[in-house]
C-alpha cells in the first residue's frame, strides 16, 4: 500500500499496515506532520519524498507521475504547495490535485499544460471557489469529477461556481455529502464504473 500524504491520514497510518508513504519538500512543519512522521518511522513504514518528474512504478501497466511541486517551493502556504499526481492504468488517467488553488493551478498550467489531461480528477480543496479555474478544468478535461466534502460543512463547499463550471464541461459528479462513500473501478478498457456508492 502506497499513502500519498494529506492531513487527516494520521488514524490511517495508525491502523493500517502502509509500506510507503509519498511526501514532498514542506514549506513548514506542523504538529500533525510532526506525528504523522514518528508514527510512519516507529513503524518502520518507508517515506519517500517525491518532486515534480518523479515516477514510481506500481505495476507493468500502472504507474503514478508526480507533476508538481518541485524541488524549490514557490508559495508559502500548505495548500498551494500540495502534491499533485497523476495514477496512469494503460489508458486511465486520474489526477490527484490535493488543497492547490488558483495561484498554483495557473502555475501548473505554465509548465505542465498538455500533462493535466485526465479522465477522473480529485476537486482541490473540497470544491472551494479558490481552485477548479474554468481554465483549469478545461484542460484536464475530465469525464468524472469526485469531491470530498463534509455535509452541512461550515465554509460552503463545494462552491456553486465549481459545479457551475463542471457542468459546463459536461462532467459527472460525485460528492462524498451527498452520495457518502463513492468506489470506483476501472475495467481493462479504461471505463470508469461506480461500483458502489453508501448514501448517507
Amino acid at each position: 500500500m502506497i499513502v500519498i500524504i494529506v492531513n487527516g491520514l494520521i488514524e490511517v497510518v495508525k491502523n493500517l499496515k502502509v509500506d510507503n508513504i509519498l511526501i514532498s519538500k514542506q514549506s513548514e512543519v506542523t504538529n500533525e506532520y510532526t506525528e504523522f512522521i514518528n508514527i510512519a518511522k516507529k513503524k518502520k513504514t518507508n517515506i519517500i519524498i517525491v518532486k515534480s518528474g518523479d515516477r514510481i512504478e506500481i505495476d507493468d501497466e500502472t504507474y503514478i507521475e508526480i507533476i508538481y511541486p518541485g524541488d524549490k517551493l514557490c508559495f508559502d502556504d500548505i495548500n498551494n504547495n500540495s502534491i499533485v499526481a497523476k495514477i496512469v492504468y494503460k489508458n486511465f488517467k486520474m489526477l490527484f490535485t490535493g488543497d492547490i488553488e488558483k495561484e498554483a493551478e495557473n502555475l501548473i498550467l505554465d509548465k505542465y499544460c498538455q500533462e493535466l489531461k485526465a479522465n477522473l480528477i480529485k476537486i482541490p480543496h473540497h470544491g472551494s471557489n479558490t481552485s477548479s479555474s474554468e481554465e483549469f478544468l478545461k484542460i484536464v478535461s475530465p469525464e468524472v469529477a469526485l469531491i470530498g466534502v463534509g455535509e452541512e460543512n461550515n465554509f460552503g463547499h463545494p462552491s456553486s461556481e465549481v459545479l457551475l463550471r463542471l457542468n459546463k464541461i459536461k462532467c459527472k459528479i460525485y460528492r462524498t455529502d451527498l452520495n457518502g462513500e463513492i468506489t470506483l473501478k476501472i475495467n481493462k478498457k479504461g471505463r470508469i464504473l461506480v461500483n458502489k456508492i453508501i448514501n448517507n
